[in-house]
C-alpha cells in the first residue's frame, strides 16, 4: 500500500511529535533519519506515513535547498498525496536560518497542487492561531501569550519571534502573498468554505494560512487539505496539527495509554542543550542524576570531548545516571553563541562517543537543534513510536544496524515541552 503522507521534520524533536501523532491514530509510521533507501523501506514494511527527520530549522537558505530537494524528489516518486513540511508549533524561523518560506519555495515544484495550506495552531500543545495571529502557552498548561510577547519565544537565541501575524512573518521569508481562512469560516456550510477557498486560490497566493483555535477546527482543516490532495499531490506546512487534521477528517481517534512510562532498565543519560526556562526547571528537579557541566567552548576540541566522554561513560558503567548540561556561561565567555549549531554538532559527537563506550537502553536529549544534530551523529537509520510521555513528547525506539544501538529508547525534547519532573520520569517511570 502506498503511503498517504510523507513528512519532513525541520528538527528531530518536532519530527518525533508528528511520528507519535500518526502512530497514535493507527497509521503505520517510521521516522527515517534521512531520505530512506529501498533497503530501509523494505525493513520497515508497509507504511501509511513516512517521516524524514531533518535539521532544516538550523540551516541557511542555501543549505536548505541542498537538504530539501532530495526530499521533494522522494515524495514525487512515492505516490503519496500529502508532503508535510513539519515546522515548529511556534513557527520560530527567520529569513537567514530555518526559513519556512524557503522550504515552501524549494518543495512546491514537487507537488502539482496550487493549494499550499499552512496550518497554524496545535491546541494540544497550547498553540492557537486566531485571525492569522499565533498564540502559545508558556510551558505545559502555562499562561497563553501572543507569540511576539511570549517570555521565551520572543527572546529565542537564534530565531526570536517579533511578529505574531504569520502572514507577515512568512512574507519576510519570501512568501509575499499569503491568503488566510479565519476560524470563524468553519461555522458556515462546507460549500461556502469551499467557495471561499476557491476564490482565494483564484488570486494565486503563495500559500493559504488556516486558523486552528480549538480541537474542533482540525476536522475542517483536514477536509480542505485532503479533498485537494486527492485531486493532486499537495504540499502543506505547519506543526503536527497537519497530521492531526487529516486524522480527524478520516475519523481516526488516538488509542492506547498516553502517559504511563515504565522505569528505565539501567542508568539514563540526559544531554541538555536547551536554554529555555522550562528546561532549567527540569534540570533542577532531576535530583536522581549526577550532574556534569560540559564546557561549550571546549567541546569542539577533540581532547576535551574525549576526556568528558570517558568520564561520563565511567559513571554510566558504574550504574549512575548522568545529566550533562552545556554551560551557558562557558559559551558566553568564549564567544560561542548560545544554542548555536556548532555547539549542537559538538554535543552530538560527544554523545556518540559516550554511547560507543557505554551502551544504554534509554537516553534523553533536550533542545531542538541539539536533538537534531545529536541524533544525526549516531549510527542509526530510523525511529519508531513506543508511547507518549507527555503532550509533544514521545518515547521512541532507535533502529540501527549496530546491535548496541538498535532498540535503544530515546526522548527528544524541545525547550517548551514536558512536565517539570520529566527527567525523573525518564529514570523512574510514571506509573
Amino acid at each position: 500500500m502506498t503511503a498517504r503522507i510523507v513528512f519532513y521534520g525541520d528538527d528531530f524533536t518536532g519530527a518525533t511529535d508528528t511520528l507519535a501523532n500518526a502512530a497514535s491514530v493507527g497509521l503505520r509510521t517510521v521516522l527515517f533519519l534521512g531520505v530512506p533507501t529501498e533497503a530501509q523501506l523494505a525493513r520497515a514494511g508497509p507504511l501509511d506515513c513516512i517521516g524524514i527527520a531533518g535539521a532544516a530549522r538550523a540551516m541557511s537558505p542555501a543549505e536548505m535547498l541542498a537538504e530539501l530537494v532530495p526530499v521533494g524528489r522522494f515524495f514525487e516518486a512515492s505516490g503519496a498525496r500529502v508532503l508535510h513540511y513539519k515546522t515548529c508549533s511556534t513557527f520560530d524561523s527567520a529569513p537567514h536560518v530555518g526559513s519556512i518560506g524557503q522550504a515552501i519555495n524549494v518543495l512546491r515544484p514537487f507537488a502539482a497542487n496550487p493549494f499550499v495550506p499552512v496550518v497554524g495552531g496545535q491546541p494540544n500543545l497550547g498553540r492557537y492561531c486566531v485571525f492569522g495571529n499565533l498564540f502559545a502557552a508558556a510551558g505545559s498548561g502555562g499562561a497563553v501569550h501572543r507569540i511576539d510577547r511570549h517570555p521565551t519565544m520572543s527572546r529565542h537565541p537564534v530565531t526570536p519571534m517579533h511578529e505574531a501575524d504569520l502572514r507577515r512573518h512568512l512574507a519576510l521569508q519570501g512568501l509575499a502573498q499569503v491568503a488566510g481562512i479565519d476560524y470563524t469560516a468553519y461555522d458556515a456550510p462546507m460549500s461556502a468554505v469551499d467557495d471561499k477557498l476557491a476564490a482565494l486560490l483564484a488570486t494565486q497566493p503563495d500559500a493559504v494560512l488556516l486558523d486552528v483555535a480549538a480541537p474542533a477546527h482540525l476536522a475542517h482543516v483536514g477536509r480542505l487539505v485532503w479533498q485537494h490532495a486527492w485531486q493532486q499531490p499537495l504540499l502543506a506546512a505547519g506543526p503536527s496539527s497537519v497530521v492531526q487534521a487529516l486524522a480527524a477528517h478520516w475519523g481516526l481517534a488516538a488509542h492506547g495509554d498516553a502517559v504511563d512510562l515504565a522505569a528505565a532498565v539501567g542508568p539514563v543519560l540526559v544531554l541538555a542543550g536547551s536554554l529555555s526556562p522550562l528546561t532549567a526547571q527540569q534540570v533542577r528537579a532531576a535530583t536522581s542524576y549526577t550532574p556534569i557541566a560540559l564546557d561549550a567552548a571546549q567541546l569542539a576540541h577533540t581532547g576535551y570531548r574525549q576526556r568528558m566522554a570517558d568520564e561520563v561513560a565511567a559513571l554510566l558503567r558504574a550504574g549512575r545516571s548522568v545529566l550533562a548540561c552545556t554551560s551557558r556561561e562557558g559559551a558566553a565567555t568564549a564567544g560561542v553563541p548560545a544554542g548555536s549549531r556548532s555547539l549542537a554538532e559538538a554535543s552530538g559527537r560527544w554523545l556518540a562517543q559516550v554511547l560507543a563506550a557505554a551502551p544504554l537502553r534509554r537516553v534523553g536529549i533536550a533542545g531542538g537543534d541539539t536533538s537534531s544534530l545529536a541524533v544525526q551523529a549516531l549510527d542509526a537509520w530510523g525511529l519508531s513510536h513506543l508511547r507518549q510521555v507527555a503532550p509533544g513528547l514521545a518515547l521512541c525506539r532507535v533502529h540501527s544496524d549496530r546491535p548496541a544501538l538498535d532498540g535503544m529508547e530515546i526522548v527528544l525534547k524541545g525547550g517548551q515541552m514536558g512536565p517539570v519532573d520529566l527527567f525523573e520520569r525518564l529514570l523512574h517511570g510514571s506509573r
